[in-house]
């Protein structure tokens, strides 16, 4: 079978059920497993990535309000590709190239492959969207092996988080210029580590904010994950935080537990590495109950990560700047 991936949580998904090997083609924002980074791309985002968030903001709002294009697929290399199985996701216009226009691409292909569209909510409808894939594919065992896997780390999870005597305020930002609440599965897995949401929503968009709500939800901890930006790019959107009123004055900003993640790797993707986002965050929030797995980045806090890159530059003048943030297009979901 030859696979085409439209979104990087597809990617991984495909992967996961050992079908790399057939994947031949995959969107501009798949960089993982590595290997999946040579592949040929079939779309390329039409928002600079350069820009900051606000003007990234600005011009999504802009193409949504007008029904124009945040992508555009290439046809050209998707025919040359053969695929016989589309992976694409209908939940969200700001995170891949719209359905209809896949619809249509692949009606127009000589050998009119099948398109599948994911749209998990939840944790638990991503699990579902894993046997959707594999059931796709041809790997319904694989699929249920993976399933099992991934499930038992969420559970395991749940089972101490049911031990705790306190659950903090949690904000999960997902945007910074303007603020973004979380939402669809971030609000759940804010609860399932042992937190208490007040601004997302389970399986609810996230929706536009203003720091004032953040600030009367008076968070005990404030955890950054903007859509579509590793933990620098997101630092370097921070001194956006001193022009907004009574920033200091927040519990989670006077006890130093403002954390910053790597949302384009891991919140930001409903596939397996969902669950990773799970145990980052339950770390964060309960470092004393839920250990970080091997291999995990856990969540910088503000201070520290600060600290830090101040001390690599101090250390090498020639490094280069802050990147750019790699998923322009997922900025709003």
């Amino acid at each position: 079978m030859r696979i085409v991936s439209l979104l990087p949580a597809a990617t991984e998904i495909v992967c996961a059920l050992g079908l790399e090997e057939q994947l031949v083609g995959v969107s501009h924002e798949c960089d993982y497993p590595l290997s999946v980074r040579d592949l040929p791309k079939v779309t390329r985002s039409l928002i600079p990535a350069s820009a900051p968030s606000g003007e990234i903001d600005r011009l999504v709002r802009e193409r949504l309000s007008t029904q124009s294009a945040l992508y555009s697929l290439d046809v050209a290399v998707l025919e040359e590709l053969e695929p016989d199985l589309i992976v694409t996701q209908a939940l969200c216009d700001v995170c891949a190239v719209a359905q209809d226009e896949v619809q249509a691409a692949a009606c127009a292909l000589p050998n009119a492959p099948r398109v599948i569209n994911l749209e998990p909510q939840s944790l638990g409808e991503v699990l579902l969207a894993v046997r959707h894939v594999a059931h796709a594919t041809g790997m319904q065992s694989r699929g249920e092996l993976v399933v099992r896997q991934l499930q038992a780390r969420i559970d395991t999870v749940i089972d101490r988080s049911e031990k705790l005597a306190t659950r903090p305020r949690v904000a999960l930002i997902e945007w910074l210029d303007p603020p973004f609440s979380c939402g669809h599965w971030n609000p759940e897995l804010v609860r399932l580590a042992g937190g208490v949401e007040g601004l997302g929503h389970e399986g609810e968009r996230s929706r536009t904010l203003t720091w004032d709500e953040v600030i009367a939800w008076q968070p005990e901890v404030v955890v950054f994950a903007c859509c579509g930006l590793d933990a620098e790019r997101t630092l370097g959107e921070l001194p956006l935080l001193q022009a907004v009123a009574n920033w200091q004055d927040v519990p989670a900003v006077r006890s130093g537990r403002v954390y910053v993640t790597d949302g384009s790797q891991y919140f930001s993707r409903p596939g397996p590495r969902l669950v990773d986002s799970l145990e980052i965050l339950a770390h964060a929030l309960h470092p004393d109950v839920h250990p970080l797995p091997n291999g995990l980045p856990a969540a910088l806090r503000v201070d520290a990560a600060f600290r830090e890159i101040k001390s690599f530059h101090a250390e090498d003048a020639e490094r280069p700047p802050i990147p750019s943030p790699r998923s322009a297009e997922t900025a709003t979901a």
